[in-house]
């Protein structure tokens, strides 16, 4: 069997990185992997790209038929790394942290298939706006933070708490899809150019330049 011929299955169960994927025109399935995230490497690529491959490898030894897709996002702050927040206090601890600066949020991305493993990350440089202590309040209230890391969701259209994102958005939201698209093409997989406007002028894509 040919690698395009195989179910693909994505190893997470986040609505973002489903309705990601979904604009790479390929039919996929949800196949979470629930994994400890728990790790003591401080280097956001390393994190980023071993969390993508467990979860990849994690889904792939149950679906051995499949190519599974495999992703991690992770935010790096001042040499520290910025996980899925605990509870309020935790997301308003980092929410102020993060306010009015610049930091980088890592999202590694691995393809198994036949064994063969493909990893990649993307880098983005994000800086957050001013935003207010009672916007912070407002955002934890609506449970938003506690399954994002850093404790944010750059789409949100009423927090919206980014300034400028110098780098891959897709990246940010939790699956760089022209990375993924570049991968699936080494695991012999043709998807379609990603049909979301902004990947458009992403600095990620092929020809681009940075």
């Amino acid at each position: 069997m040919n690698a395009p011929d195989r179910p693909i299955v994505l190893a997470s169960g986040s609505p973002r990185r489903r309705e990601l994927i979904a604009a790479l025109g390929l039919p996929f399935e949800v196949d979470p992997a629930d994994v400890d995230e728990t790790t003591t490497e401080q280097d956001p690529i390393r994190v980023a790209e071993d969390l993508a491959l467990l979860k990849a490898r994690t889904v792939a030894s149950r679906r051995p038929d499949a190519l599974v897709i495999g992703s991690d996002t992770v935010v790096a702050l001042d040499g520290r790394l910025l996980g899925k927040p605990a509870d309020a206090d935790e997301a308003r601890t980092m929410l102020r942290s993060l306010r009015g600066r610049a930091h980088e949020v890592v999202t590694g991305v691995a393809v198994i298939v036949d064994g063969a493993e493909h990893v990649a990350h993307s880098a983005t440089a994000v800086t957050m706006r001013d935003y207010a202590d009672t916007e912070i309040e407002a955002f934890i209230a609506t449970g938003s933070p506690f399954d994002k890391a850093g404790g944010y969701a750059s789409q949100d259209p009423v927090f919206a708490p980014t300034a400028s994102i110098e780098g891959c958005a897709c990246g940010v939201v939790g699956l760089p899809l022209w990375t993924l698209r570049a991968l699936l093409r080494d695991a012999g997989v043709e998807a379609t150019e990603p049909s979301l406007t902004r990947c458009a002028g992403c600095l990620e894509r092929p020809g681009a330049g940075r």
